[in-house]
C-alpha cells in the first residue's frame, strides 16, 4: 500500500474509537440520560450510523483499489474523498441540531450534502480506476 494511502487509513482506524464513544453518547440518548428531543434523537442516530459505515466503506475502497492496482494517486484520491465524506455527513448530523430544544436543523446541515456530492466523486474516481486497472490487466 501507498504510504500515504497507508497514514491516511492508519488515522482513520484510530477514528472508529472515536464512532464507539459515540455509541456510548446515542445510549445516553436512547435511555434518556441525555436530554434530546425527537429531532436531535433522529440526527444523532443518522450521524452515527452513517460514520461508521461511511469509515468502513472508505476502508474498503482503500483496499480494493490497492488489490486492484489502481495507480496510487486515482487510489488515495478516491479513498481519501469518501473517507472525507465520513467527516462531514455525520458532522452535518450532530452540528445541524446543538442546543437545547431546536425546531429544525440550522445551517450545518448543508454538510450533509456537501459530504454526499464528495461520496459520489470519491465513489466514482474509485469505480472508474478500478475499472481501467482491470482493463489494462487484461
Amino acid at each position: 500500500m501507498d504510504p500515504v494511502l497507508a497514514l491516511v487509513t492508519g488515522i482513520t482506524l484510530l477514528t472508529v474509537v472515536g464512532i464507539a464513544f459515540g455509541g456510548t453518547f446515542m445510549l445516553r440518548v436512547v435511555s434518556g440520560r441525555q436530554p434530546a428531543n425527537a429531532l436531535q434523537k433522529t440526527m444523532f442516530r443518522a450521524g452515527h450510523a452513517h460514520a461508521g459505515v461511511l469509515v468502513t466503506l472508505g476502508l474498503v475502497v482503500a483496499l480494493l483499489t490497492q488489490a486492484a492496482g489502481v495507480g496510487t494517486v486515482w487510489s488515495t484520491v478516491g479513498s481519501v474523498l469518501v473517507l472525507s465524506s465520513a467527516i462531514l455527513v455525520p458532522a452535518g448530523f450532530f452540528l445541524s441540531v446543538l442546543g437545547t430544544d431546536p425546531a429544525g436543523p440550522n445551517r450545518w446541515i448543508r454538510s450533509v450534502w456537501v459530504g454526499f456530492g464528495v461520496l459520489v466523486v470519491g465513489l466514482v474516481v474509485s469505480g472508474i480506476a478500478t475499472i481501467a486497472a482491470a482493463v489494462s490487466a487484461l
